[in-house]
């Protein structure tokens, strides 16, 4: 594939002075090998420069204060969700739940890939659409039938929050990106905290809103088929708009199948909080989801970005550097050498325990009736956010090197992927943790209850 133009469009863009100064050289966002046009073909030897000035310290102060302001975001959606469940249309389209994590996950993975213009538009009416049917099916499947007087008003509902979620979040990212290169900050390391906490309240509330609104006006025969067709109509426009930019047109033409399949994975976290949300041991579940998903989310999009960009300056698409040429590194390779990347691995693992002590205190102060309160709770749940950032910084590790090899764009084909098992490792750990800790809770009571009802 020619990825000339594309380059050229690129250097256009961020500007070549930017790149040198900042240590990332132009890139694009869609499959195939890239080039860079001899006129514009840099000396790789700033760029190393900058590279290793960066240390442990400059990272976490980089990325410390994006990441809290992020988290409290994680924990104000995740209050919102608790207050979302308990109105009339989520207790009665239970698949609405199902619908969270892959319309969360889906606004960070258009946004955190930066492919945030025309195709955004398309990608998120078409897979909105798609993600409504998976949770349809799904639950079918769980409750061995599907409901057809609710597909209309989930289908709309799913639309219509990729849409307009797509649209406001495509332009806080340029805001983002923008505000990062005038104040001289790597956008890696606050771009995508910041979209990510502020785009799960933004999601979290337009679904709830237009969910509400086409559950009062249920009786209205034509409101939803009327909001799906009409959407869905706009997707052909925006295609022939998108053909004026050979880009944007490849990102529709490759970009599918990351954006789908992490939908798919997202659906079945999905699946789990629906199924837990309502019992009363899991009591608590709605507001922890978007915490523990969004923080692994966020802190392995960091590091993916941070390793893609480290590989478009050392090497080109399809050679990786001799030092990375293991697809399945050993584990220690990846946290414990002095090497850039490991480096900021240990950073974002190192993260994990004080950010979640945080959000569990401010979840605690705000919300502390609708959680469980005990210690078991709390160190099962803390296991379980570092657990699952380590999973995900390793595979990260790998998916870029593999994705890497095949020319492909680490951005576009591993953070979605990612992002999509961090909702589902989150979901099903969480869960795991309500229910341990909900056992050995009742193991007490029950030993309890026999020494009281024991001989004096």
């Amino acid at each position: 594939m020619d990825g000339t133009e594309t380059r050229q469009r690129r250097a256009e863009e961020l500007g070549l002075r930017y790149a040198l100064s900042t240590g990332r050289l132009p890139r694009v966002s869609e499959d195939g090998p890239l080039s860079v046009p001899e006129s514009q073909r840099v000396s790789p030897k700033p760029l190393g420069t900058e590279l290793s000035r960066e240390t442990a310290l400059s990272i976490g102060l980089q990325v410390i204060v994006p990441f809290i302001f992020a988290g409290l975001g994680l924990s104000g959606a995740g209050i919102l969700l608790n207050y979302f469940q308990h109105w009339p249309v989520f207790m009665e389209v239970k698949d609405l739940l199902t619908l969270v994590p892959p319309l969360v996950g889906l606004k960070g993975n258009l946004e955190m890939t930066l492919a945030s213009r025309l195709s955004t538009a398309v990608q998120a009416t078409v897979v909105g659409f798609l993600a409504a049917m998976a949770a349809l099916l799904l639950g079918a499947l769980s409750r061995g039938e599907l409901d057809f007087e609710k597909v209309e008003l989930l289908c709309a509902s799913s639309v219509i929050t990729a849409f307009l979620a797509a649209f406001a979040l495509g332009m806080l990212m340029v805001s983002i990106v923008i505000g990062a290169r005038k104040l001289g900050v790597n956008p890696d390391n606050i771009a995508t905290p910041i979209a990510a906490s502020l785009g799960d309240l933004i999601t979290l509330s337009i679904l709830a809103f237009f969910s509400s609104f086409f559950y009062k006006y249920k009786d209205s025969r034509y409101l939803t088929p009327l909001v799906c067709i009409s959407l869905m109509a706009l997707t052909p426009v925006w295609v022939l708009i998108a053909k004026k930019n050979p880009p944007i047109m490849k990102i529709l033409k490759f970009g599918w199948f990351p954006i789908i399949l992490a939908m798919m994975i997202s659906s079945f976290g999905g699946l789990i909080l629906n199924k837990t949300i309502s019992k009363e041991q899991y009591k608590g579940m709605a507001i922890f989801t978007p915490i523990i998903c969004g923080v692994g989310g966020n802190l392995v999009a960091i590091q993916t970005s941070r390793i893609s960009t480290y590989l478009h300056m050392w090497s080109t698409p399809g050679v990786l550097p001799l030092w990375m040429k293991k697809f399945w590194p050993n584990p220690c390779s990846t946290f414990c050498t002095s090497e850039i990347n490991s480096m900021s691995a240990r950073v974002l693992l190192f993260l994990v325990i004080p950010g979640h002590l945080i959000f569990l205190y401010v979840i605690y102060l705000v919300e502390g009736h609708s959680v469980p309160n005990s210690k078991t709770f709390v160190v099962c749940y803390l296991l379980a956010g570092l657990m699952q950032v380590t999973i995900l910084l390793y595979l990260a590790e790998v998916m870029t090197r593999l994705t890497w090899h095949q020319a492909l764009d680490p951005d576009n084909h591993c953070i979605p992927y990612l992002t999509g098992l961090g909702d589902l490792l989150g979901t099903g750990l969480l869960a795991l943790c309500f229910l341990i800790s909900w056992l050995l809770s009742e193991a007490e009571l029950d030993g309890t209850l026999e020494l009281a009802s024991g001989p004096p």
